[in-house]
């Protein structure tokens, strides 16, 4: 489904897609190796909902940035997906408060041989490039693609990065003024990259959530989570 190969021989890929990129292959994990990276991390009901409405606004976004290669540059759709489905996996572990799920989501995914979807795990809170000048040249990276994903996602609901960033300040802002002013400072970042997204898309970033089908509820859905 992803349009990329299983390789049936030798350590290194086994049981792992590969894609190949402008440089090098690389090995990207397909929904299944997905799934199982879920189940075998615990990750909740409602974390792994989350999981695949990114994946569905992320999927949504890499189709129509694909389609247009004249004026937009666009990453890997296995990569975008995996990078998505894959961003939280290390919620579980850390919502007591132990860990920073971004990093060790990375951990994780570089411990099973993914380090490029780890790159994009470990910055879909914030990211390390901010770069306007390349995205108003329609040039984007899965990074940014599962980033912003992520921040019109509320639990399993889509929604403005308004709405989203109410929701960051009341619940993850903690009263602390400096702490608030990042979070400010990372939306307006978010909202740079949807201006520049959203001018080269055929739709708007109102109409998105009508782009998407949604995934099945939960306890339903494994057999085929994109059906």
């Amino acid at each position: 489904m992803f349009g990329f190969c299983k390789c049936a021989s030798g350590n290194n890929y086994a049981g792992r897609g590969v894609i190949a990129t402008a440089n090098k292959q690389i090995a990207v994990p397909d929904t299944a190796d997905c799934i199982r990276l879920m189940d075998e991390y615990e990750m909740l009901d409602n974390i792994r909902h989350h999981s695949l409405v990114v994946a569905r606004i992320a999927d949504a976004l890499i189709i129509e940035l694909l389609e247009d290669p004249v004026h937009t540059s666009a990453p890997d759709r296995a990569l975008v997906l995996a990078g998505a489905l894959l961003h939280d996996i290390a919620k579980t572990p850390c919502l007591d408060g132990s860990c920073d799920h971004a990093t060790a989501g990375g951990d994780i995914c570089r411990k099973h041989g993914y380090p490029e979807v780890a790159d994009i795990v470990e910055q879909h809170v914030i990211l390390k490039d901010h770069d306007v000048e390349r995205y108003n040249s329609g040039r984007f990276t899965a990074m940014e693609i599962v980033y912003y994903a992520d921040k019109r996602v509320r639990h399993n609901q889509v929604v403005s990065l308004e709405e989203r960033l109410d929701y960051i300040l009341e619940h993850y802002g903690n009263n602390d003024q400096e702490r608030h002013h990042v979070i400010h400072k990372n939306f307006q970042r978010c909202r740079d990259l949807e201006q520049a997204l959203f001018r080269v898309l055929p739709f708007t970033a109102e109409s998105l959530e009508h782009r998407i089908r949604f995934p099945q509820l939960p306890d339903t859905m494994w057999n085929d989570p994109w059906a």
